[in-house]
């Protein structure tokens, strides 16, 4: 086993491959950081994936995707569809109790689509917050994705009275008008 804080530092490598992956849209490196069942000492030809270590994800708004094969047909239709994609992580946290990690970080993304049919290189860029947790597990080749949860963050507001809610609600007051 190695040292705790050499741990936390692979994990922290492992997460920011995961999202530079991501940005560069390389899909090969974004599968390869996913836990396999080969990685659990698992012979796939004798045993469901499915029945052990599955991976899972959620993203923003998704419903929960499970195994390899949903969780990485999302990510290219993600990569299809995304232009351009950039991820500022803050408030990064990792934890790491035997084989099993735990990584909490909030996702500042800037993204973009498609060009519009005007020409313009890149589509307007949107950006979005969204809070993250991450989970590792540690096998024989390195650290890998076990499960990724993503939250949008709800967004502050003031209606025209200066009184402040979330996307549009005051929790005292109920929908601001």
């Amino acid at each position: 086993m190695s040292a705790p804080h050499t741990d936390v530092e692979q994990v922290e490598a492992a997460n920011t491959a995961f999202y530079e992956a991501m940005e560069r849209g390389d899909f090969e490196e974004l599968s390869a950081l996913w836990l396999t069942p080969a990685d659990l000492g698992v012979d796939e030809e004798y045993h469901d994936p499915a029945d052990t270590g599955v991976i899972s994800c959620v993203h923003p708004g998704w419903p929960v995707l499970t195994g390899r094969g949903e969780v990485l047909r999302s990510y290219a239709l993600i990569m299809a569809n995304t232009d351009y994609i950039q991820f500022f992580l803050t408030d990064v946290h990792v934890s790491v109790t035997g084989d099993t990690a735990l990584v909490t970080c909030t996702e500042n993304i800037l993204s973009g689509g498609p060009a519009p049919a005007d020409g313009a290189e890149l589509g307007p860029l949107v950006g979005q917050l969204v809070v993250a947790t991450n989970v590792f597990r540690r096998t024989p080749s390195g650290w890998k994705l076990w499960s990724h949860h993503a939250s949008p963050v709800l967004a502050e507001s003031d209606d025209e009275n200066g009184e402040s809610g979330v996307n549009g609600v005051n929790p005292d007051d109920g929908p601001l008008a």
